[in-house]
């Protein structure tokens, strides 16, 4: 202290001190503003613990993305591609048909790789103690089960299959009508609440692994030709940066042990970038059926 300053006095001191533990215990103050959280579309997924593997998936992608993540599941493809169509998603997982009527107002993000390749089929079940069944047309007249309206290989598919043979998809079966999920198709098929049905061959596969008494009640009558697998899209206006760090985030998935457990429990081998072909013939079929 230089000579001549006065020193503080007591109260002058305990005022500091007030001041000081008063300025601490202010919140620090962000040097910006912290990212909204991403929000991310989902149909509901077949798994049993399908809570506790979103939750481990969130938790995931937030430590790889660097900011919050929501997931919003709706019971049908329909309320997802709407929400993301109007900007209300930034990602969702959908169905190919869906793409290919909107590619248009949405981005192909990624599409994930089952068995090697971005490729599913369509699979058309019956009960397994029908052994008369041997395509589509043996059930003419018996009542089908389809999946979600906008599902490829739910919906699409079989009805492509009718009208390239001469049929006519409305009246073809005494009564069709929707579960919203595809292993609810196979769940009505095994109990003989239908006749038939068409379901997503990768849920199919994967229920036969997790489920095998309940894959076992339905038999496999035709697979349709290899098709785009339900890909990843962003909304339409969204930023380069942000879609392609997500892309790269699924890309890496596979390369990451607990990325690489999660997608072990989604019975997948990664993600790729995809190309848009890679849904032309579900384009074609749309087109061929001309469905509203």
């Amino acid at each position: 202290m230089e000579a001549g300053a006065r020193k503080p006095t007591a109260a002058q001191r305990r005022a500091f001190l007030r001041r000081a533990l008063w300025l601490a215990a202010l919140p620090a103050l962000p040097l910006r503003a912290a990212a909204p959280a991403l929000r991310i579309g989902l149909t509901p997924v077949f798994l049993d613990d399908q809570m506790s593997f979103l939750t481990q998936w969130r938790s995931w992608l937030e430590t790889r993305l660097g900011r919050g993540v929501v997931f919003v599941q709706r019971a049908n493809y329909r309320e997802i591609v709407d929400l993301v169509r109007s900007g209300k998603l930034d990602f969702a997982w959908i169905c190919g048909y869906p793409y290919v009527r909107y590619r248009h107002e949405l981005k192909l993000v990624a599409v994930p790789l089952w068995r090697g390749g971005p490729w599913y089929h369509s699979y058309l079940i019956v009960p397994a103690d029908d052994t008369r069944s041997s395509s589509l047309l043996d059930l003419r007249g018996k009542v089908f089960a389809y999946s979600d309206p906008d599902s490829n290989s739910g919906y699409l598919y079989p009805r492509y299959l009718l009208v390239t043979r001469g049929e006519n998809a409305t009246d073809f079966f005494s009564r069709s009508f929707f579960t919203w999920a595809h292993r609810k198709v196979v769940e009505a098929v095994a109990v003989g609440l239908a006749d038939g049905g068409a379901v997503d061959g990768y849920v199919w596969e994967t229920l036969a692994e997790l489920h095998p008494g309940l894959t076992r009640a339905t038999r496999i009558i035709e697979r349709s030709p290899a098709l785009g697998h339900p890909p990843f899209v962003a909304r339409g206006d969204i930023g380069t940066a942000e879609l392609e760090q997500f892309r790269a985030v699924l890309l890496g998935m596979a390369a990451d042990p607990k990325g690489a457990a999660l997608l072990q429990r989604l019975h997948l081998d990664g993600f790729t970038a995809g190309e848009p072909a890679l849904f032309d013939d579900i384009a074609r079929m749309a087109e061929r059926v001309q469905l509203p």
